[in-house]
């Protein structure tokens, strides 16, 4: 019997050698401008480490999109270089594809087709000879097997897209492109799809995975890039973007309102809520010393005192609403 974990794929989807400190995807100058004119992409750097999940994270019409179908090879770039594992995307398109799985956002599954023939049909359109091992392996770690001879029209949404990653690992790719992976559907199913790419990951394929749910984000990647107007304005360690970048808040809920700040707390970076019930003390949160203590002291000294407090740390959704607004 084929092994049914995700696990279990590495040795088909894998079979050579890692080096983990080569880059598997490096781009270098990169940029696109289509006929009409419009700027796309504007000299794009970005390198992808192998074995990560890397989220790319901008607004529509921030070039998340073109820059995907560029590494694919499905778009020309206008300038620039992509590498992918050392070959040239362009010169070495079949070897450079061969490497890559994608995973469109649309539906575009062939309606009365098997699971089990539209699967394979993609692994032979990559020039690989049959392998019904490999394709069962896919479809029972996807939890696909009892369906593999169910018509494509029949599925839920949800199997629909769990067939596309099937087809997209069909001809053992070390890299997969997820494009808008969850989109559209329930949060269960979005949880599921998460721990299929986490599975994906740890059999040592590298995830790059477009979103607009921040909370997919946060929750799945190792790495985070922010593209915005066609640049990127940001590529970091998930953990560090959270430290360097996400302000915390104490919030003091005061026994008696205030009308204004008083003049003496002025040096701190306060904010009365509207009601003058509240007030918000914004402060870095990777920085040692926070200044509460001493605020704490002030407000004694002013004669204002406080029945509770609570503290909120920015959420990874606050910093992009951020760096967007800050670097158009």
């Amino acid at each position: 019997m084929a092994p049914s974990s995700l696990n279990e794929l590495s040795q088909a989807v894998l079979p050579d050698a890692l080096g983990a400190a080569e880059p598997i995807i490096r781009i270098s100058g990169l940029e696109k401008t289509y006929a009409g004119g419009f700027h796309a992409l504007k000299s794009v750097d970005l390198s992808i480490r192998r074995g990560e999940i890397f989220a790319l994270l901008g607004p529509n019409g921030a070039g998340k999109t073109t820059l995907i179908s560029v590494v694919c090879g499905l778009v020309n770039p206008s300038a620039g270089e992509v590498r992918v594992d050392g070959f040239d995307n362009v010169r070495d398109y079949r070897q450079a594809r061969s490497l890559i799985g994608l995973v469109p956002q649309e539906l575009t599954n062939e309606a009365f087709e098997t699971v089990w023939n539209t699967v394979s049909f993609s692994r032979g359109l990559f020039g690989k000879p049959p392998n019904p091992a490999h394709i069962e392996r896919i479809l029972k770690s996807l939890t696909l097997w009892d369906k593999r001879d169910n018509r494509l029209i029949t599925l839920s949404g949800g199997m629909k897209r769990r067939v596309l990653i099937a087809k997209a690992l069909s001809h053992e790719p070390r890299i997969l492109f997820l494009d808008e992976p969850t989109a559209g559907v329930d949060v269960e199913l979005r949880r599921e799809m998460w721990e299929v790419v986490r599975q994906l990951r740890d059999s040592g394929v590298t995830i790059i995975l477009t979103t607009h749910y921040i909370e997919e984000a946060e929750e799945m990647a190792d790495r985070i890039g922010v593209i915005n107007g066609g640049r990127i304005v940001l590529v970091e360690e998930k953990a560090a973007l959270m430290r360097k970048l996400g302000s915390k808040q104490l919030t003091l809920h005061l026994q008696v309102p205030l009308d204004a700040v008083p003049a003496s707390l002025a040096g701190y970076d306060l904010q009365l809520a509207a009601d003058g019930s509240e007030l918000i003390y914004s402060y870095d949160g990777a920085e040692e010393g926070s200044g509460i203590t001493a605020l704490l002291g002030d407000l004694d000294a002013a004669g204002i005192a406080f029945k509770d407090l609570h503290t909120r740390q920015s959420s990874l959704e606050d910093i992009f609403v951020d760096l967007v607004k800050e670097r158009p």
